[in-house]
């Protein structure tokens, strides 16, 4: 009789544990795939996403396939705090920080697609997570334009760059 209360219990116990992780508000489903992306877990980053955002994360884990050990456990010890939640109708925007740089917050859209709702990562919010250092190494500027010094985007004859001495 113990043995069947006590597995009776440990299953309602499960239940009501997976029934406390399985919500989907835009804060549960910011701060999960998140920590998920962080982690470079994409498989769970891909559960929680739009199938825009799935596709981006595909590419990405085909990168980070040879990423060392080593700082695939660094990344590991990321931690997100979600800061605030803006809803407006089926659209959302979290902002948070991660423990890698608290000091800078951002930004994650998230939709909802019929019942569940879904981050929505592109390409643009991708190039935000590229950290200065190695976005300023890169060009000064993202391709765009819309981070960093404007962009003198005059050509010559040949195709390149007119060499005006605003770069």
């Amino acid at each position: 009789m113990n043995k069947i209360m006590f597995t009776s219990l440990a299953l309602i116990t499960a239940a009501f544990m997976w029934a406390g992780c399985s919500k989907n508000t835009p804060k549960d489903v910011a701060y999960n795939w998140l920590t998920a992306f962080n982690h470079l877990d994409f498989d769970a980053a891909k559960k929680l996403s739009t199938n825009d955002t799935k596709n981006l994360l595909y590419s990405l884990q085909m990168l980070t396939d040879n990423v060392a050990d080593s700082n695939k456990k660094d990344l590991k010890k990321v931690t997100i705090t979600i800061k605030d939640v803006k809803v407006n109708g089926d659209k959302a925007v979290a902002t948070y920080t991660a423990s890698d740089n608290p000091t800078k917050e951002q930004v994650l859209n998230l939709v909802k697609e019929g019942d569940n709702w879904h981050a929505q990562f592109t390409k643009v919010d991708l190039m935000a997570e590229v950290p200065d250092s190695m976005s300023d190494q890169a060009s000064g500027s993202d391709s765009t334009g819309a981070a960093g010094a404007p962009q003198d985007t005059t050509m010559s004859a040949d195709g390149n760059h007119a060499d005006t001495g605003k770069h």
